[in-house]
């Protein structure tokens, strides 16, 4: 069975990193690449996170493109007050000097999907932050959708409370407007709080990946 292409849609934040070593680790996957957005930290942070991940998995020959900087229509409220001013919870890893993030994050999307289109394909994408840049896709580029798969959001909640107010989940708080437009006008699979609350990082399943690959074991206990 071929793998599934995908581009990764994301913030990097300390969840969205841990979501990108599982993926990275996932041979059911294709990585076309990865694009960022400003969510959980500002996107030029949420790059060099995202830079770092791929250097420790031996991939950075997977591009990373920076998108967009603020939320549509509402001031951009990050979330390091949670993932630290780092996005990493401080944990002093060194900048990625041989290879740099690019720009348009929208554009190599619409590039991507329209290639895959055209040859009669499909891309899914995983969206792990706010929508915005879908949003973007979806406004200037709308004939892209023809290449995507599918789309799986992890946003919202359910049958959960919230995380940055009583109700709300954060990537949604953070653009609705964005969530809006893409969810007015394409298929999502939306993973809420409620699913992603049943996964929770230990002590005791951090021990276990330490012994199980000290290396970067480490680098995730950090």
């Amino acid at each position: 069975m071929s793998a599934k292409k995908i581009i990764i849609d994301c913030d990097p934040g300390i969840d969205d990193s841990l979501a990108l070593m599982l993926a990275l680790c996932s041979p059911e996957l294709d990585i076309q690449g990865i694009t960022i957005v400003c969510g959980n930290v500002p996107t030029e942070k949420g790059g060099e996170n995202a830079l770092r991940i791929l250097e420790w998995f031996h991939r950075t020959e997977i591009p990373v493109y920076l998108g967009e900087e603020k939320p549509l229509s509402r001031p951009y409220v990050d979330a390091m007050d949670t993932h630290g001013e780092d996005g990493l919870g401080e944990s002093g890893y060194s900048m990625v000097t041989q290879v740099r993030p690019k720009k348009d994050a929208v554009g190599f999307l619409a590039r991507q999907l329209e290639e895959a289109r055209k040859k009669g394909e499909k891309i899914s994408i995983l969206a792990l932050g706010p929508m915005t840049n879908l949003a973007r896709l979806v406004q200037d580029h709308p004939q892209a959708a023809g290449g995507i798969g599918e789309i799986v959001s992890m946003g919202g909640s359910y049958k959960s409370h919230g995380n940055c107010s009583p109700v709300a989940e954060y990537n949604y708080w953070c653009d609705p407007e964005a969530a809006g437009v893409v969810f007015d006008h394409l298929f999502v699979h939306m993973v809420g709080l409620d699913v992603t609350r049943k996964i929770v990082l230990t002590p005791n399943v951090v021990e276990y990946m330490c012994q199980w690959n000290p290396e970067l074991g480490d680098k995730i206990k950090k």
